[in-house]
């Protein structure tokens, strides 16, 4: 069984491991709770189908341009693994930083955006009621949020920061937005072909 000192430790460790940037993640998915997986799941799905490799183990990362990680950071029951996690973040490759959390009190998206500062932080309200707590940060502790179980729309949003300076990121954006504008279309063209009554039995 795995202690949270011994996480904060492996924390620490990466941060100050010399290793090639290519082996270091670049997007971290946390979460407050695995019952908040169903929910997050939609992050590494986005990441995944733009051509991210989920990082599983540090001493043996893939042979891939572009990871991220999966972590569960409570920041209620272990404060003290949020602050390794989010301290070492900079050191330890992230560029940005996915983090969902649920019920009234959803603190972790916000704790993590103040300690991880200046890394983006965006946070993802599980449940509606999460909604308030994610986005009521203070003047000048800044997150970026999406609306409630929209994970996957964080991950493209991680992306499209880490696109701002990888050209390969914008072209793999600009073409799933190309191939969805494109599926509209064909749609449109075979309901307006095929008649309301024809289109709705043929689907």
């Amino acid at each position: 069984m795995t202690d949270v000192a011994a996480l904060r430790k492996l924390f620490e460790a990466e941060a100050e491991r010399d290793r090639p940037e290519s082996d270091r993640p670049d997007v971290g998915i946390i979460m407050g709770s695995d019952s908040d997986l169903d929910v997050m799941a939609g992050a590494g799905e986005a990441l995944d189908e733009l051509g991210f490799v989920e990082l599983t183990d540090y001493d043996d990362p893939p042979a891939a341009e572009y990871t991220y990680e999966s972590w569960v950071v409570s920041a209620h029951r272990t404060p003290d693994l949020l602050y390794a996690y989010a301290e070492t973040a900079p050191d330890r490759g992230l560029d940005v930083i996915l983090a969902g959390a649920g019920g009234k009190s959803a603190d972790l998206p916000n704790m993590t955006a103040s300690i991880a500062y200046p890394i983006p932080v965006i946070g993802i309200p599980v449940q509606e009621k999460s909604v308030d707590s994610v986005l009521g940060m203070p003047k000048g502790a800044p997150i970026t949020a999406v609306d409630a179980g929209k994970s996957f729309n964080a991950a493209l949003s991680a992306v499209q920061i880490l696109a701002r300076t990888d050209e390969t990121l914008r072209e793999r954006l600009v073409e799933r937005q190309e191939t969805q504008a494109a599926d509209v279309a064909t749609v449109s063209e075979s309901l307006h072909r095929q008649g309301t009554t024809a289109f709705r039995e043929s689907r």
